[in-house]
């Protein structure tokens, strides 16, 4: 069974979908496909591609099936953009004659289907679907198979990234391997965001909304002055922005007390 996704990073949701899949005899091995970069999706905030390799390596390690569920690099190998249906006529021309493939994605993915690359063809193969919390499964009906008591996933990548930005507890979210892993390589750290943050707004410097994220990054990290700064260019371009206004006035009562604290022991 083939579970193509750009694993941006791997989490317990994956692997438990992929436990699933072996538990309930729906394949011999669940392969997580990792893609270099999906032609459906922005590459913002996209980590290195052998970065994601090794953390779906450890996180299928840790898996209670590390010898039937396996990361796979193939897409790397392959032309770019990936498109699904290239991978799966590489590997049916390249492994057919030993295997079987199968496909399992998300209600999220069904529905936007249609819209990719040779899609009728896709589903000459059997697809699996998990739900998606507000993703319903529509379409092709009779043409895939719902997996209704699949473990439904509470979180995505995007919110794991978020996690790691704000600096807060990924531990409910990631293996603790795959943690230690984005810790070392400093992964969607507050740094990093601040840094992409700021190469966003070069490109649109009337953006509040970015503003306001770098500015409460460098509130959480106790950077005063630069949070000042993100939060005072967000009230000159909208004078009545609730939430810049209110940090600008905490972060200037830190200041002003730490000022007192220094000169007045």
């Amino acid at each position: 069974m083939l579970y193509f996704g750009s694993f941006n990073p791997v989490h317990k949701g994956h692997i438990a979908l992929a436990e699933y899949a072996v538990e309930q005899g729906l394949c011999d091995e669940a392969v997580l496909v990792v893609s270099p970069q999906s032609p459906y999706k922005a590459a913002d905030e996209l980590a290195p591609e052998m970065d994601r390799f090794e953390m779906a390596e450890i996180a299928c390690a840790a898996s209670e099936y590390p010898d039937r569920i396996k990361p796979s690099v193939v897409e790397f190998l392959l032309p770019k953009p990936s498109y699904t249906i290239d991978t799966l006529r590489y590997l049916k021309e390249n492994f057919g004659s030993e295997m079987e493939f199968s496909i399992l994605m998300g209600s999220d993915q069904i529905a936007r289907l249609d819209g990719w690359k040779e899609y009728e063809k896709i589903l000459e193969y059997p697809v699996y679907v998990y739900p998606r919390r507000g993703e319903p499964a529509e379409g092709f009906e009779g043409r895939i198979t719902l997996l209704a008591d699949a473990p439904l996933q509470d979180f995505a990548s995007t919110d794991v990234r978020d996690r790691i930005g704000q600096g807060e507890d990924t531990s409910e979210m990631l293996d603790e391997g795959v943690a230690a892993y984005i810790c070392r390589k400093g992964l969607w750290s507050p740094a990093a965001r601040i840094a992409a943050l700021t190469a966003r707004i070069a490109e649109t410097p009337d953006d509040t909304a970015l503003y306001i994220e770098r500015g409460r990054l460098h509130y959480r990290m106790g950077e005063w002055g630069p949070a000042l700064n993100d939060f005072n260019a967000v009230l000159r371009i909208d004078a009545e922005h609730v939430e810049a206004r209110q940090f600008a006035r905490m972060v200037q009562e830190i200041l002003e007390f730490r000022y007192k604290d220094i000169y007045n022991p």
